[in-house]
């Protein structure tokens, strides 16, 4: 016997269940579904990760002034950011400039 349900489910939980299924399996995609938990949403505004390699994570700053905040930051911002990886660990933060970012 088949069960169906009579009330529809809300589209943003089927939506949430593809996005899952369809993101790429690499740390550079880890780190940015993590990143707005593991910085706030101020600072995610401003500068967003967008490189990886061999655990050093570039991440675009809008502003210099942004870049030199985060690099003072990366100890705190490396321990919440690997606590919420599924897979791998980032060693370092490489904070660039990239005006227009935001």
């Amino acid at each position: 016997m088949t069960y169906y349900r009579r009330s529809p489910r809300p589209m943003g939980l089927a939506l949430d269940e593809i996005r899952e299924e369809l993101a790429p399996e690499s740390l550079l995609a880890d780190v940015q579904r993590a990143w707005v938990t593991a910085v706030g949403p101020a600072i995610a505004q401003e500068a967003q990760p967008t490189g990886e390699r061999a655990g050093v994570v570039t991440v675009s700053c809008s502003a210099s002034v942004w870049a030199q905040e985060l690099d003072l930051m990366a100890p705190a911002i490396l321990e919440r950011l690997n606590q919420r990886l599924r897979s791998g660990h980032v060693t370092r933060l490489r904070c660039v400039t990239l005006p227009g970012l935001a």
